[in-house]
This record gives C-alpha cells, sequence and structure tokens, in this order.
C-alpha cells in the first residue's frame, strides 16, 4: 500500500490503469490499486484541491462485494467531513 501512495504521490491523476480506477456506484471516488491490481486490499481515495485523500482502505470488490460496499461507505463518510472543512 505504501508503494502504491507513492506512485499516486509520484503521477497523480495521470496514474492510470491497473494502478487507479474509478469506483462504480460512487461518485468522484477512486481506488488505489496496490500490486497493479493484484492485492488483495485496495484503497479508496478522492482528490481534495490539490491534495489526493486516502479516506478508507477496504478488500477487493470481488473477493468481497460486502466488505467493498462497507468501505466505499466509511470512505464517503469522510470525505464528505473532509470537503466540509
Amino acid at each position: 500500500m505504501i508503494n502504491a501512495d507513492a506512485k499516486l504521490g509520484a503521477y497523480g491523476p495521470l496514474l492510470g490503469y491497473p494502478h487507479t480506477s474509478a469506483v462504480r456506484g460512487a461518485q468522484a471516488l477512486r481506488e488505489l490499486r496496490p500490486r497493479a491490481g493484484r492485492s488483495p486490499y485496495w484503497a479508496l481515495y478522492r482528490q481534495v484541491g490539490e491534495v489526493f485523500v486516502v479516506a478508507a482502505i477496504g478488500p477487493e470488490a470481488q473477493s468481497d462485494p460486502r466488505g467493498f460496499r462497507r468501505a466505499m461507505r466509511r470512505a464517503q463518510e469522510r470525505l464528505a467531513k473532509v470537503e466540509e472543512d
């Protein structure tokens, strides 16, 4: 996860598939995929101004759909609080 976060910091919005992708069913939420998607856990993030905010880490969606939806809800709640400030 640390290496994937470093890639996001280095490449920003230019970091593409398979390292990152939009989350289906969530507005302006992206998934950061360590090991080019081969990791069992992914980070959910959004760009807020100039900063990338990792709001939750959850399981990969196909292996644990319920856990992924739970992480997605947590991320959206946390990002809403960040964006209020």
